[in-house]
């Protein structure tokens, strides 16, 4: 027995500062609800669910890109269907006003209906926004542009591949002072090896190939073409639509492409009901709108569908990212409890064999009597 060194309170001791340790980092784990609290605690697993927990946050603000992205095309539908209402309350007045029952007079005041109603299409689809961002006026489409004054590309399809293509154009046939182009007055465009043969409609000309290729350009009535033809180059862009951020990572974007919805889009300008002519012209021309609008629709119709899944798929996507954050991080408060009793009995243990090894140098005492 010796009382130099009390090996056995060291012993004891150290047996307890280890408890004492444990049961720190179990009254942490219980207090805050995590069971990795510092870096040490697990190094791996600290990196991993701070990765998921920014991960979860940007899928947050992407589900809110996407309902923002739903009130846009619903803004924008909204009002397509009034315009709608407007094209076709025009085509009805038109039907009126083709009628021989009807005098000029009639006619004339007939047309100043027609005329409030295209003003008011013209000013909707001109200042219906959302969030200070223009919607039907053609800012929301996919751009195009081309080297020759008086030729401007009217509409590409989505699956048009971005990349510079090139017409030649031979000749402008009018009828009553108006473009009416025909087969010869442009030639043929030649697209990954393959002829695309031109169709014709006014003053636009539309080629169309494989794979749902589309391109349809518009020629100004003043556009001046040589003897010798004109080449023109054609740059698509592939930019323009509304760009939505509906993932947490780069290039996980949805473009929303809104083609414009106004007078002239529609061909409705130059529409005039005050004369039989004129009214027989304006059904044609209203039916055709009437049309465009609808496909219109339709394409924001989808766009609605899909970005309902996208929020749904966001939803799923964070709910089971939370749940695997959570087994990750969060203490399963059952099995801490029952570590905690265990430390606490040892604590309690190593307090007690402590004192009584801080007990036995005094008993060396009874030896000196």
């Amino acid at each position: 027995m010796r009382i130099k060194y009390n090996a056995s309170a060291v012993i004891a001791g150290s047996a307890l500062s280890t408890t004492e340790n444990k049961f720190n980092v179990s009254s942490e784990r219980l207090a805050t609800g995590y069971k990795i609290n510092h870096a040490k605690d697990n190094p791996s697993g600290i990196a991993i669910s701070k990765r998921m927990s920014a991960q979860i946050k940007s899928l947050g603000e992407a589900r809110q890109n996407a309902s923002n992205a739903v009130s846009v095309v619903n803004t924008a539908e909204g009002a397509m269907m009034e315009i709608q209402s407007m094209v076709q309350r025009i085509n009805e007045l038109s039907v009126q006003a083709a009628n021989g029952t009807k005098t000029d007079q009639d006619r004339a005041a007939i047309q100043a209906e027609v005329k409030q109603l295209k003003e008011e299409i013209q000013r909707m689809a001109e200042e219906n926004e959302f969030n200070g961002k223009k919607l039907l006026n053609g800012d929301c489409d996919l751009k195009g542009y081309t080297d020759t004054k008086g030729v401007t590309v009217s509409y590409y399809s989505d699956e048009t591949p971005v990349g510079n293509y090139s017409i030649h154009i031979n000749n402008l046939t009018k009828e009553n002072g108006k473009l009416a182009l025909k087969d010869g007055d442009v030639d043929d465009m030649t697209v990954g090896g393959k002829t695309l043969t031109p169709t014709y409609d006014g003053n636009k000309v539309t080629f169309k190939g494989a794979n749902e290729f589309e391109l349809t350009l518009e020629l100004a009535e003043d556009l001046s073409v040589p003897a010798a033809g004109l080449d023109t180059q054609i740059d698509v862009t592939g930019m323009g639509a509304m760009r939505v951020q509906i993932g947490s990572n780069e290039g996980q974007v949805l473009g929303i492409r809104i083609p414009a919805v106004t007078l002239k889009a529609m061909d409705l300008t130059d529409i005039d009901i005050s004369t039989i002519d004129g009214a027989n012209e304006a059904m044609e021309l209203s039916r055709l709108a009437n049309a465009y609008i609808s496909s219109v629709r339709a394409r924001i119709g989808a766009y609605e569908n899909r970005l309902e899944h996208t929020e749904n798929s966001l939803d799923v996507t964070t709910e089971k990212m939370t749940g695997a954050i959570s087994r990750l991080l969060d203490t399963d408060m059952a099995d801490e409890m029952t570590e905690y009793s265990n430390i606490q009995v040892l604590n309690q243990a190593g307090v007690s064999i402590l004192a009584q090894a801080n007990q036995r140098p005094s008993e060396m005492l009874q030896l000196l009597q």
